[in-house]
């Protein structure tokens, strides 16, 4: 048997001197001649071309160190096997408990799925049992409830716009709205700027809804009778009452327009056209890359205007279901665009151009046209232009205030209740009706 002249120890990879004779480690006399160029042992002159190796024959494996050679070190050996064996037990062990906790969350979440899943049915299998009432009341034929659920429309797939009658009645629509909308004045009785500066407070209706979860979260006035207006409140509850006698009407069918009116709805990441007279979908949208915060439509019906959470309004054509719009301000920090205002010229847009500012928009540039900073400490609820054209609303959480359209001026302020979630323009803007917690407040002209 060899051993190194370097290390003592028998050589893995032997090598001996041509020079001197003596037997190496490969990687030790290497490095030692890249040091020094001599023979460790001779100190004679020595390179790694002298260097021959030595081909052992059989191929043995090295001899077991003295250690492992008595009974104690090899009570040691087992020792030290034994223990890596109880380690190795114990991991596996915490490996099995973890793959079982897994099984038993995933075989919990499937459990919970299903549950869910049934819930939603059961609650679909109630809506449409509520629509078929709503469709009676309202002498609509029901449409086929218990048939198959609706195909929802593929995010990649092309619409295809609208029917060409329903485009035909739209054009048509359009073009005799937009004709008497241009030369429309407003009515002689209709309240002016100046007269909304004299508004008081004149009515208070309280404790509308339930106190718990308390809160009523906007307001509707009835065109053919002013004094019934309908509001939904946080308890989920849509309450329908009447100022006339100060009583909650508990049962009532309306339909104001005849003929055959559609219904624009937006949920989510989609908005879709839907035909009043058999609640038949006419267009759904593809699913858009934001979500939709709030919707508006343009008083001649072929627009509508739909803001999202990253501070742009997205201004579609209801004919082909394109964007014919996108507006964002410049120079703000991201917010939510909550609420949207079609003037009834259909030349501006009114909108929050910040979460305490509110903006007109022209349409026809597109640009902003002015912008009205409220204070930093106001948040912005809601915003509506009147039917005139004349008064601009904001609401938030320091209450309402009414802008004169064109000249910008600040005509009012209702603060005495507080936070405003909803405002409503009564009969010929006579009235300003506003949601403050629990309460409808009614301002107007000194009686």
């Amino acid at each position: 048997m060899f051993f190194c002249g370097i290390s003592g120890e028998p050589p893995q990879d032997s090598v001996v001197s041509s020079k001197s004779g003596h037997v190496y480690e490969r990687r030790l006399i290497q490095k030692y001649i890249t040091e020094n160029g001599t023979d460790p042992l001779t100190g004679e002159k020595l390179e790694e071309n002298d260097l021959i190796t030595i081909k052992a024959s059989p191929n043995t494996a090295p001899p077991r160190p003295p250690t492992h050679s008595s009974i104690p070190a090899l009570l040691q050996t087992l020792q030290n096997e034994w223990d890596a064996l109880v380690l190795e037990t114990f991991t596996m062990k915490q490996q099995y408990n973890s793959i079982r906790q897994k099984l038993s969350y995933a075989l919990y979440a499937q459990d919970a799925a299903t549950r869910v899943v049934a819930r939603v049915i059961r609650e679909r299998d109630a809506a449409r049992e509520a629509l078929a009432n709503v469709q009676a009341s309202m002498g609509i034929a029901p449409s086929n409830a218990n048939g198959p659920d609706v195909d929802m429309v593929d995010a990649g797939e092309d619409t295809g716009g609208l029917p060409a009658p329903v485009i035909q009645q739209i054009d048509e629509t359009h073009q005799a709205l937009s004709s008497i909308r241009k030369k429309r004045k407003a009515p002689a009785d209709y309240v002016t700027p100046v007269q909304v500066k004299t508004f008081t407070a004149k009515h208070t209706i309280p404790s509308l809804h339930s106190s718990s979860p308390s809160g009523i979260n906007s307001i509707a006035l009835s065109k053919l009778n002013p004094n019934q207006f309908l509001t939904d409140g946080n308890d989920k509850i849509v309450q329908l009452y009447d100022r006339g006698t100060d009583k909650k009407v508990n049962h009532i069918a309306l339909r104001e327009r005849e003929g055959e009116p559609t219904l624009l709805t937006s949920g989510n990441k989609t908005w879709s056209l839907h035909d009043l007279a058999n609640f038949e979908p006419i267009l759904h949208s593809p699913e858009a890359d934001d979500s939709f915060s709030a919707m508006s439509i343009h008083p001649d019906g072929t627009l509508i205007g739909l803001g999202t959470p990253t501070s742009t309004i997205q201004i579609f054509d209801v004919r082909t279901g394109a964007v014919a719009a996108s507006l964002t301000p410049d120079n703000t920090t991201p917010f939510t665009v909550n609420t949207l205002s079609f003037s009834e010229n259909g030349y501006h847009l009114l909108a929050p151009n910040s979460t305490s500012s509110m903006a007109v928009w022209d349409l026809r540039k597109p640009k902003i046209a002015h912008s009205i900073s409220l204070g930093d400490s106001f948040k912005v609820n809601e915003v509506l232009d009147d039917y005139s054209a004349q008064l601009l609303g904001v609401m938030g959480n320091e209450g309402a205030r009414i802008y004169a359209h064109r000249s910008w001026e600040e005509l009012i302020r209702f603060e005495e209740g507080g936070e405003v979630v909803d405002l409503a323009y009564g009969e010929q803007g006579q009235e300003i009706w506003g949601v403050s917690g629990r309460d409808v407040r009614i301002w107007g002209l000194s009686a």
